[in-house]
């Protein structure tokens, strides 16, 4: 055998000997074992009934319209507080307004025990519009939900009258054939979290 077979020999030799003591050293017992994790997270589901609250034609000043819905919490989590956005549009007609048709919606919150109708807030469509949501339920939600808010599978009936009024000083009749566009957006917020 010549030197470079000799050679050639031995550095396998090395290379085989190092590959045995390399995978020696780590061949320790092992196991593993596998879990299952879940994380669902609940739903806050908010309706109304009927989503419709008022459609009326033929309004004139003096005329009140009461009307009752209900607002249900179909979700799976409770729901802490509700707010009340208030956005509408006037349509003028024959482009003759000097005043905001708003001003002269009223809206009165009630309250409904024992057929008897307590207003437990009044203001008009035009400073509802520009109350922030947060101050409406302190005046609107806040004295029916209480501290329990609207617990999962409940409802809450709100009734609401509106009044075009008429014992004012402007002159109405600026209004005629107007219309008056309204979208309350109600909004729910979930309880704390908790430890579970």
């Amino acid at each position: 055998m010549g030197i470079k077979q000799q050679l050639g020999m031995g550095v396998t030799t090395a290379v085989l000997g190092l590959t045995l003591i390399g995978g020696g050293t780590f061949a320790y017992f092992s196991d593993s074992v596998d879990t299952n994790n879940t994380f669902a997270a609940g739903s806050l589901d908010l309706d109304a009934e009927p989503t419709e609250v008022i459609d009326v034609d033929n309004l004139k000043p003096g005329d009140s319209m009461v009307r009752d819905f209900e607002l249900q919490n179909n979700g799976s989590l409770d729901i802490d507080a509700v707010t009340l956005e208030t956005d509408y549009t006037v349509i003028d007609a024959e482009g003759d307004n000097t005043e905001d048709f708003g001003e002269f919606i009223e809206v009165e919150f009630l309250y409904n025990a024992d057929n008897l109708d307590e207003v437990i807030f009044q203001t008009t469509l035009s400073e509802l519009q520009d109350m922030e949501p947060e101050a409406i339920s302190e005046h609107v939600f806040y004295p029916e939900l209480g501290d329990d808010g609207l617990p999962i599978d409940e409802s809450h009936d709100l009734v609401v009258q509106f009044n075009f009024l008429s014992d004012v000083e402007e002159d109405l009749n600026q209004f005629q054939g107007d219309s008056l566009e309204m979208e309350w957006t109600f909004t729910a917020t979930q309880t704390e979290g908790e430890e579970l």
